[in-house]
């Protein structure tokens, strides 16, 4: 799928919380050529692109989508790029590059169509409309707390802050997968029921794993 055909059709918790300086820079960043322009609110959240991890790190998080929304390792909270496009796209948050410049919307999009962070079209189409329907959604085989940031994040599943639970549950749907083959289905997202009161230090198990068969 091109980039473009893409760009057209688009439309308080302690676990969310980081220890990261606010901007005052209240400038407003608008994407390009056939990119929907999009202002990001003011009480907008901000993060900074790392491109070795693939994801974005949050600098600034504002509002409760932090609660349901990134992973923390070692204190900070980091969005992969469906978590990152998707509330790009709404206008809640704003991705700046190392000299803290806005990356545009387009850019965004063309990291996705790259493949980057193990992102696909596909996947980032399902996440948008489950997000959008209010479900809370995680990286296959990640966990939503880590003591340390890894390297790649995406593909090494870190040690949960709240012990086994996490990752026991993880390893029971992970066994019961690796036993099933329908048409080579990969599992990408854990996703859980909306829930006001989700917390990432005791998320419980997911709904179900959705799976992208190629």
């Amino acid at each position: 799928m091109e980039v473009e055909d893409w760009a057209a059709s688009s439309g308080g918790s302690s676990d969310s919380e980081a220890t990261s300086p606010d901007s005052d820079n209240e400038d407003h960043c608008y994407a390009y050529g056939d990119i929907p322009k999009l202002q990001f609110r003011k009480d907008g959240s901000k993060a900074r692109w790392n491109e070795d991890l693939g994801m974005a790190e949050i600098v600034s998080n504002k509002g409760r989508m932090w609660t349901t929304t990134g992973i923390v390792c070692g204190g900070k909270i980091y969005s992969f790029l469906e978590d990152t496009l998707f509330l790009a796209e709404i206008g809640a948050l704003q991705l700046l590059d190392d000299d803290d410049k806005c990356i545009q919307l387009e850019d965004i999009y063309k990291k996705v169509a790259e493949g980057v962070g193990g992102t696909s079209w596909e996947s980032f189409e399902v996440y948008r409309h489950l997000k959008s329907l209010g479900y809370i959604i995680k990286r296959h085989g990640v966990c939503w707390s880590m003591k340390r940031a890894k390297t790649v994040p995406a593909s090494v599943e870190g040690e949960s802050e709240n012990g086994n639970k996490d990752k026991v549950s993880i390893t029971e749907i992970t066994q019961l997968f690796s036993k099933m083959r329908i048409n080579e289905a990969k599992p990408i997202f854990d996703v859980y029921p909306p829930n006001s009161k989700f917390r990432k230090s005791s998320p419980g198990k997911p709904m179900f794993v959705l799976c992208i068969s190629r």
